[in-house]
C-alpha cells in the first residue's frame, strides 16, 4: 500500500501515544524482529485455537506450552507437529509451573488462554519477566486485578494486549470507518452485549448420551469445570468485553473520551436451574443449587463525552446468538440484528431502514480489505486471524498494542463494577480512571495501522 502524508502523521501520533505508556519501546520506526518466539499458557480449545493462527506465520516459533491437562498438551503437541514444526518445551507439573516457562529467555510473548482467575497473576507474572503478555477475555474478574494488571505493566515497561477478537468483526470494523469519517454525525449512544445460550458449555460432562448435561466443577468437562461456578457465586455482567471492546473503539475510551459510571440491574434466576431439571431431572444434586446471576444483566454507562452506552448479559435462556450492536449518531444509526442501517440524506428512502450490505462493500475497513483471503479460515468468521496478528505484529515491531492493558482494565472492570451496582439496589457506580488523566491527551491508536 502507497503511504501518504495523512497515513504518516496519523501513524506517527500512534507511535507517540504509544511511547509515553511504554518509555521502554522504541519509538520512530523500530528495527523488526525477524523470529517472534511465543510461548502459550492454557492450550484447551481456546488456546489451541491461537496456536493453529501461529502456525500459519512462518516468523512464529513456538518455543513453550503450558498446561496441567496432559490431553490438552499432547493435542497439541500433534498440532504441532503436523506442521512440521520443531518440539516445545512443556510445561505443566502444578498449578504454579508456568513460573518455571517464564524464567526462559527464548521467549518474546506469551499467550495465555486459562480460567478467568488465573489470567491476572500469569499476566503479571509474564510482564515481570520482560516478555510481552496476550491475555483472553474477560482479563480481570476484580477491581483490584485491573489495578495490578496496570501497575505490573508500567513498573516493567512491558505491554499486556487483551486479546479481544470481536475488535476485528468485519461490520463493526466497517461501521468504525464510517464513524470515523463522519458518516453517522456525532456519535451518540451505543448498544452491545453477550447474548449467547451457554447452558451446555455450562453444564457439560463430556459424553453425548441421553439425558446427560447437568454437570458442572469437578464432574464437568471443559469450561464447566470452572466457568459455571462464577454463575453460582456472581450477579453481574460476568463477560463484558466482546460487546463493549469494538464500542469502546467507536467512542474514542481511553483516548479522548472515557466511561464515568454505570448502573446494572438483573432479572431474577430462572435458566440454569431450569436447564438442570430437563436435563439431569429434579432429584439431581445440581437441582439444589442456588445460581447467584440473574438471567439478563442490563447495565448503562454514562461517557465523559455525553454518549450512553447499554450492554446485556444473557446466556441462561434460549434465543440465538447475538451481540446485540447498535451505532447511533446525530446524523443515522446501524443495528447489527438484521444488518440494516439508516442515514439521513444518504439512504434512499426518509424514515426507511436498508440493508448494510452495500455499505458494508463500501465502507470495508483497509485492514480487512488486504487481509481478507488470509483470514479465512480463522475461527470466528476470521476475527481470530486479525487479533492473534495484532499481538504478533506488536511483539515483532516492539511497540505498543493496538488494545492495550488500559483497555483490558477498563471492560474487564465492568464486571465487578456492574455486581457492585446491582448489590447496592442498582445505584450508579462510579468507573475508575485507569490511565489517570492520560485519556484527555492520548490519541486513537486502534486499526490505524493497515497491518494492526
Amino acid at each position: 500500500m502507497k503511504t501518504n502524508r495523512r497515513y504518516f502523521l496519523r501513524s506517527a501520533a500512534a507511535t507517540v501515544s504509544s511511547a509515553h505508556l511504554f518509555p521502554t519501546l522504541l519509538t520512530g520506526a523500530p528495527e523488526q524482529t525477524p523470529i517472534v518466539r511465543l510461548a502459550f499458557i492454557g492450550v484447551g480449545g481456546r488456546g489451541r485455537s491461537h496456536v493453529e493462527q501461529a502456525l500459519y506465520r512462518p516468523d512464529v516459533t513456538i518455543t513453550a506450552l503450558c498446561d496441567i491437562d496432559p490431553e490438552a498438551i499432547n493435542l497439541t503437541k500433534a498440532m504441532i507437529r503436523k506442521a512440521g514444526r520443531g518440539e516445545p518445551a512443556v510445561f505443566g507439573k502444578n498449578d504454579e509451573d508456568f513460573l518455571n516457562m517464564l524464567k526462559r529467555d527464548d521467549i518474546d510473548g506469551v499467550v495465555i488462554a486459562t480460567p478467568w482467575e488465573w489470567h491476572v497473576p500469569m499476566a503479571v507474572a509474564t510482564m515481570k519477566s520482560g516478555k510481552y503478555a496476550g491475555v483472553e477475555v474477560s482479563a480481570t474478574v476484580t477491581l483490584k486485578e485491573s489495578w495490578d494488571l496496570i501497575e505490573a505493566s508500567e513498573k516493567s515497561g512491558m505491554p499486556c494486549m487483551i486479546l479481544e477478537n470481536v475488535c476485528y468483526r468485519r461490520d463493526v470494523m466497517a461501521v468504525l470507518n464510517m464513524i470515523r469519517q463522519g458518516m453517522f454525525g456525532e456519535m451518540l449512544y451505543a448498544h452491545c452485549g453477550y447474548q449467547h445460550d451457554l447452558r451446555n458449555v455450562k453444564f457439560n460432562d463430556g459424553t453425548v448420551k441421553q439425558g446427560v448435561g447437568a454437570e458442572f466443577g469437578a464432574k464437568g468437562y471443559s469450561e464447566a469445570r470452572w466457568r459455571t461456578q462464577h454463575s453460582v457465586d456472581r450477579n453481574g455482567d460476568l463477560y463484558p468485553t466482546h460487546g463493549l471492546g469494538p464500542v469502546a473503539h467507536w467512542l474514542n475510551i481511553n483516548r479522548g473520551n472515557r466511561f464515568l459510571h454505570l448502573t446494572s440491574t438483573a432479572t431474577k434466576s430462572r435458566g440454569l436451574h431450569n436447564y438442570v431439571v430437563d436435563k439431569g431431572g429434579a432429584n439431581h444434586p445440581n437441582a439444589k443449587v442456588n445460581f447467584k446471576l440473574g438471567d439478563v444483566v442490563t447495565t448503562v454507562i454514562q461517557c465523559a463525552n455525553g454518549e450512553n452506552i447499554v450492554i446485556m448479559h444473557d446466556t441462561n435462556l434460549p434465543r440465538p446468538y447475538s451481540l446485540g450492536f447498535r451505532a447511533q449518531g446525530t446524523r443515522g444509526i446501524w443495528m447489527d440484528d438484521g444488518k440494516m442501517i439508516y442515514l439521513e440524506g444518504v439512504s434512499a428512502k426518509p424514515h426507511q431502514w436498508e440493508p448494510f450490505k452495500e455499505y458494508q462493500e463500501k465502507y470495508d475497513h483497509p485492514i480487512w480489505k488486504r487481509h481478507a483471503q488470509t483470514a479465512e479460515n480463522a475461527g470466528h468468521g476470521g476475527i481470530d486471524f486479525f487479533v492473534l496478528r495484532a499481538f504478533i505484529e506488536s511483539v515483532k515491531r516492539k511497540v505498543a498494542p493496538p488494545i492495550d492493558v488500559y483497555d483490558a482494565a477498563v471492560w474487564s472492570a465492568i464486571s465487578p463494577l456492574s455486581e457492585e451496582s446491582i448489590a447496592k439496589g442498582s445505584k450508579p457506580v462510579e468507573i475508575p480512571d485507569f490511565t489517570r488523566g492520560k485519556w484527555k491527551t492520548n490519541q486513537p491508536i486502534f486499526a490505524l495501522n493497515d497491518d494492526y
